[in-house]
């Protein structure tokens, strides 16, 4: 209706401008009234809403870590002093709650086996240094055996000083490199290819 002087729209809505246009959102299907008044006369009309309800919300299935991701996210290193393979205390202490984890992830990885790498820093011969650390991956399997972890999933092998954490020529370093490490055997699902 033109020159219209008042516009209401019911349910719920109420007076509006006779120019222009408003936003209604309502919870359920509802039909509205339009009702304009002027000079000329009174005008109705209806417009109905339909409302849809959402497509209820899937959560989405929880990406499962492979086993490399699980071993690095919920394993440490166990730490050596210089040219010894007796554990430490943080060492035992990295162990045991490594030896948790590992019981853990071979729950969802049966049969997975895992690599306890021993390391040692620069100083010494590389045939002195693969002896070394040697007797330090076994050592660290020795005490996640103790822990109930089966020593049928367990591997060790020895990198001397050949795969340094850290590169710089001082103590600092050179104890970031002194560790049995875990990782996951090669050709395995989930392992490391």
């Amino acid at each position: 209706m033109e020159n219209a002087t008042s516009v209401t729209i019911q349910p719920s809505v109420g007076t509006v401008q006779s120019a222009g246009s408003r936003g209604v959102y309502p919870s359920s299907n509802t039909t509205y009234t339009l009702t304009a008044k002027g000079p000329g006369g009174t005008a109705e009309d209806i417009a109905s809403v339909s409302v849809t309800a959402p497509a209820p919300t899937v959560a989405a299935a929880p990406v499962k870590k492979s086993l490399d991701e699980l071993l690095s996210a919920e394993t440490k290193d166990a730490f050596f002093d210089y040219d010894k393979s007796s554990l430490r205390a943080d060492a035992k202490a990295a162990l045991s709650s490594d030896a948790t984890a590992l019981k853990e992830i071979f729950q969802s990885f049966q049969g997975a086996k895992i690599t306890v790498e021993g390391h040692c820093d620069e100083r010494g011969s590389a045939e002195y240094n693969l002896a070394l650390g040697d007797r330090r991956a076994t050592e660290a399997k020795d005490y996640l055996v103790e822990f109930g972890v089966p020593a049928s999933q367990l591997t060790t092998i020895s990198y001397g000083k050949e795969r340094p954490q850290c590169t710089d020529h001082n103590e600092e370093c050179w104890q970031k490199n002194r560790r049995a490490h875990l990782s996951t055997t090669a050709g395995q699902p989930g392992g490391q290819q």
